[in-house]
């Protein structure tokens, strides 16, 4: 009987169940930011390779 009720008691706790979830949303935000600034870091770095181009004699 004490075994089956520690059983139940496991399979109703849902403590970990948050964290892993917070986890999981915090690494697609990071992968989300990181992807987005890889496209932004290529677009200003040809922005500012056309301002020296301008201003190169």
């Amino acid at each position: 009987m004490k075994a089956l009720s520690a059983v139940r008691r496991f399979i109703r706790d849902e403590r970990g169940v948050t964290a892993i979830e917070y986890g999981l949303i915090a690494s697609l935000i990071a992968l989300a930011v990181g992807t987005a600034m890889t496209s932004v870091s290529t677009e200003l770095t040809d922005v500012f390779n056309r301002v020296v181009d301008a201003l190169t004699p």
